[in-house]
């Protein structure tokens, strides 16, 4: 079956509501056959002390962007979990928006493995991450649905 871009971008969407996703004002705008995007705000909300983007922020937006991008690749009979996520913060940011586009580097049955670019608005760099997924089966209550 073909890749549905909007589709796709509109489960991300979804899942976001009432999450820390909505919280830092992350959204996903762009998605494709391997990867998938979405935006941050830079505003205080996201701030360390100094007035910078808080490393904890970027790491947020890339396990968020990486692992709605592992539930772009499994079936309804299974979820994903982040199990490692490392980042390296090469810029800092005061203002405007960053970008994070999670590039799917391996995708095997169990094991999803996500690289993710944070850029701002010129493309230059600001955090580059690397996040490993699990997939699971779903748990299932005593009736045999999904839990």
């Amino acid at each position: 079956m073909p890749f549905d871009k909007d589709q796709a971008l509109a489960m991300c969407r979804r899942f976001s509501g009432n999450t820390l996703m909505e919280t830092l004002g992350i959204e996903y705008t762009d998605a494709g056959e391997g990867y998938l995007e979405a935006t941050m705000p830079v505003t205080p909300r996201v701030h360390q002390p100094m007035g910078l983007l808080h490393g904890g922020a970027s790491v947020a937006l890339a396990e968020s962007v990486g692992s709605a991008a592992s539930i772009m690749y499994i079936n309804p009979a299974e979820e994903e979990r982040g199990i490692e996520i490392s980042a390296s913060h090469l810029q800092s940011k005061r203002d405007g928006f960053v970008t994070g586009r999670a590039s799917l580097i391996h995708k095997g049955r169990s094991l999803h493995l996500w690289e993710i670019k944070i850029t701002d608005e010129e493309g230059k760099l600001v955090s580059l991450c690397k996040l490993t997924n699990m997939v699971l089966p779903k748990k299932k209550d005593n009736n045999g649905r999904s839990i």
